[in-house]
C-alpha cells in the first residue's frame, strides 16, 4: 500500500497543478499588473506544457529508468513551483507555468507502468481503479483547498504547497520505489508505429474519448447552469455526484470484469456513458432538462465511466506490447486534445442551453463506443 500511495500522490500533484491554482487566477491581473484575458494563460500554459511533457516523457521512458525519471521530474516540478513565487510580472508566471506543466506530466506517463510492475497484470486493473479514484478527487477538492489557501495568504501560497508536495513525493519515490528501478518500456518503435497497432488503437480511442466526453460536459456545465438559473451550487452537486459514482464504479470494476469478462464490461460501461448523455440531451430538447433530472443521469454516467475506466486503461497499456510510457502518454494526450477541441467548438453554442452541450458529449461518447468495434477478435 505505501508503494501505491507514492504513485497516487505523485499523480495527484500533477493534476492539482491546475485546480489548486484555479481560485487565484481572477486575482492575478491586480497583483501582477495585467488583464483577465492574459491571466487565463496561466491555465492554458500549464495545459500546453503538460501536452509537451507527455510526449517527451513518453519517449524518454523507453530509454531511461522510469522511477529515476519520475523522481527527477518531481524534484524539478517542486523547484519550478518555488521559482514561480518570485515573479513580479504575469508574463513571467505564464512562462514558468509552461515549464511546471511539462514536469507535472511525468507521473501520468509512468504511473501505469509502475503500477503494473508492483501489482502484476492480474491485479493491475484493480489498482488502476484505486488510482483513478484518487485522481478523480483532485479536480473536485483541489479548488476548495486553493480557495482556503487564498484566504490564508496570497496566490503564492498555492505554489508553495505544490513545491512542498512535489518534493515530498520525490523523496518518497526515491526511497520506496527503488526496488522497481530499471523499469522502462524497452520499445524500439515510435508514437506512429504504436498508433498503427489496431488493438492499441481500439483501447486508446475508446478510453480517451470516454473521458473526454465527460470533461467536455463538465467544462461547459458552469456556463450553462448559470444561464439556465440552476446556479453554481447545482454544478458543485453535479461534480460531487459524478466523482462519487465514478469512485464506486472503479472500485467495482475489477470484480465485475471477473464475472462477465472485460470486453462485456467495456461495452456496458461505455454504453451507459453514451446512453446517459443521450438521455440528458433528450430531456433538454423536450423541455424536461431540470437539475432533478440531470443529477441522477449524471450519477449513472459517472458509474459507467468508473466501470470501464480501469479495465480500459489497463488494456491500452497491455496492447502496447511493452511500450508502456508511450501508450500512457498517447492516452492522456488524446484526452487533453479532444477535451480542448470540444470545449472550443462548443463555446459559442453554450448560450443556447443544455441541448448542444449534452448532444456533443453524447456524440463523443458514441464515438468511444464505436471504437470498440475495432479488432474485436483475440479477446476474452
Amino acid at each position: 500500500m505505501p508503494l501505491f500511495l507514492v504513485v497516487a500522490a505523485s499523480t495527484i500533484v500533477g493534476i492539482a497543478g491546475v485546480d489548486l491554482v484555479l481560485p487565484a487566477v481572477p486575482l492575478l491581473p491586480e497583483r501582477l499588473g495585467s488583464d483577465t484575458a492574459r491571466a487565463q494563460l496561466v491555465l492554458a500554459a500549464y495545459s500546453l506544457g503538460t501536452a509537451l511533457g507527455l510526449l517527451a516523457f513518453g519517449e524518454l521512458g523507453t530509454r531511461i529508468d522510469q522511477v529515476r525519471l519520475l523522481t527527477s521530474s518531481l524534484v524539478l516540478f517542486a523547484l519550478v513551483s518555488a521559482i514561480a513565487t518570485t515573479v513580479s510580472q504575469l508574463d513571467s508566471l505564464v512562462a514558468w507555468r509552461f515549464i511546471q506543466g511539462a514536469f507535472g506530466a511525468a507521473p501520468a506517463v509512468f504511473a501505469p507502468g509502475i503500477v503494473r510492475s508492483i501489482f502484476g497484470d492480474e491485479h493491475a486493473p484493480k489498482a488502476m481503479g484505486w488510482l483513478g479514484s484518487a485522481g478523480s478527487l483532485a479536480p473536485a477538492l483541489a479548488p476548495i483547498a486553493g480557495l482556503y489557501l487564498l484566504g490564508l495568504g496570497d496566490w503564492r501560497l498555492s505554489f508553495w504547497v505544490l513545491a512542498g508536495a512535489g518534493l515530498a513525493c520525490a523523496v518518497a519515490s526515491h526511497v520506496l520505489l527503488r526496488p522497481f528501478s530499471g523499469k522502462r518500456s524497452f520499445a524500439k518503435g515510435s508514437y506512429m508505429s504504436l498508433a498503427r497497432k489496431p488493438l492499441f488503437l481500439r483501447y486508446w480511442i475508446s478510453q480517451s474519448l470516454s473521458l473526454a466526453s465527460i470533461l467536455i460536459f463538465v467544462f461547459g456545465a458552469p456556463a450553462v447552469f448559470v444561464e439556465q438559473g440552476f446556479g453554481m451550487e447545482a454544478f458543485l452537486a453535479l461534480q460531487l455526484v459524478g466523482v462519487a459514482t465514478f469512485i464506486a464504479g472503479s472500485l467495482l470494476s475489477s470484480g465485475i470484469a471477473e464475472r462477465i469478462g472485460a470486453p462485456k464490461l467495456l461495452w456496458l460501461g461505455t454504453g451507459l456513458l453514451a446512453a446517459t448523455f443521450g438521455l440528458i440531451f433528450l430531456s433538454a430538447v423536450t423541455g424536461y432538462g431540470s437539475i432533478e433530472v440531470i443529477l441522477p443521469l449524471f450519477a449513472l454516467n459517472g458509474l459507467g465511466f468508473g466501470l470501464r475506466a480501469p479495465i480500459g486503461f489497463h488494456r491500452a497499456i497491455v496492447a502496447a506490447d511493452g511500450d508502456d510510457s508511450r501508450a500512457a502518454a498517447l492516452v492522456v494526450l488524446l484526452v487533453l486534445m479532444a477535451a480542448a477541441l470540444g470545449t472550443a467548438v462548443l463555446a459559442p453554442l453554450l448560450a443556447l442551453g443544455l441541448a448542444p452541450l449534452a448532444g456533443f458529449a453524447a456524440s463523443v461518447s458514441c464515438a468511444a463506443l464505436a471504437a470498440l468495434l475495432i479488432v474485436r477478435s483475440h479477446e476474452r
